[in-house]
């Protein structure tokens, strides 16, 4: 099979000409042989599924911090696991790393008419908006919107994928503004639904569900954003703490006007 239409001529622009991505294939497959480590031959698609998920929330961290030699790092543990998870399936004599390189070339060419063909876009957005089209495209048939969006991811990424697939077909706030606007409707109705709890959860779903539609319409990730911003606020009570003892402050006895100007100091304090 030869290289799809569309793919690029010239050298491969990295440093090594991918040349250290071949030597990795070849490093996986020896481990991989009837002589090679015991514990990489024993292992398939299931027992290697949790490293999977470490190394990700690994990576995730590094890019977090913007750690560039961590983010390097852990992006070449993702990477082994893909080789080795494409390496399994070849020894099965199912697929192989070639395999699945191929499909995501044709897959990116494919849902990027507005690079390799006369296709026009207005911006990032409408991008988005075109792979949910093309990918339905590719199926035959229109996909069910949850459908193969895992149940399992963490709600706010959930969320956003169900939601930029319904922009593909139209099912989206055509502004932040719009967006905003949205939320604060949300909240109002959150408000009035204190007393009842059942009802209570409903609207905070709602405005969840707001709040990633903000996001999206803004061009940022809600899955992010909360995860930095869960990491600032861990570390801001984790000063205020601080602070307290190095006063002799007694929190549980302080009013809520004053635990507010502790924490702001604190805040303050941290520079962030």
């Amino acid at each position: 099979m030869g290289a799809p239409s569309g793919v690029p001529d010239g050298e491969v622009p990295a440093s090594q000409r991918g040349e250290r991505l071949l030597d990795l294939i070849r490093v996986q497959a020896r481990l991989r042989a009837p002589d090679g480590c015991p514990w990489d031959i024993e292992q398939d698609h299931s027992t290697l599924a949790r490293h999977l998920l470490e190394e990700t929330h690994e990576l995730l961290d590094a890019i977090d911090r913007g750690d560039d030699p961590a983010i390097r790092d852990e992006l070449g543990d993702l990477l082994l696991q893909v080789t080795f998870h494409a390496q399994i399936a070849a020894d099965d004599g199912r697929f192989d790393i070639d395999d699945v390189a191929d499909g995501l070339v044709r897959k990116l060419i494919h849902r990027h008419p507005h690079v390799f063909g006369d296709v026009e876009v207005a911006d990032a957005g409408e991008v988005l908006v075109n792979w949910e089209k093309l990918k339905a495209e590719e199926s035959g048939a229109r996909q069910p919107v949850g459908e193969d969006i895992p149940v399992t991811l963490p709600a706010l990424a959930r969320a956003a994928k169900v939601q930029r697939r319904a922009a593909g077909w139209g099912f989206a706030w055509p502004t932040a503004d719009h967006a905003l606007a949205k939320l604060r409707e949300e909240v109002d109705e959150l408000a009035d639904a204190l007393e009842d709890p059942a009802h209570a959860e409903q609207e905070l779903g709602d405005v969840l569900l707001a709040v990633v539609a903000v996001a999206r319409r803004l061009n940022l990730d809600a899955e992010s954003a909360l995860r930095r911003a869960t990491a600032k606020l861990a570390d801001r009570v984790e000063r205020t703490l601080a602070l307290a003892e190095e006063r002799g402050l007694d929190l549980g006895q302080l009013s809520p006007d004053a635990m507010l100007a502790l924490y702001e100091e604190a805040k303050a304090a941290g520079g962030v």
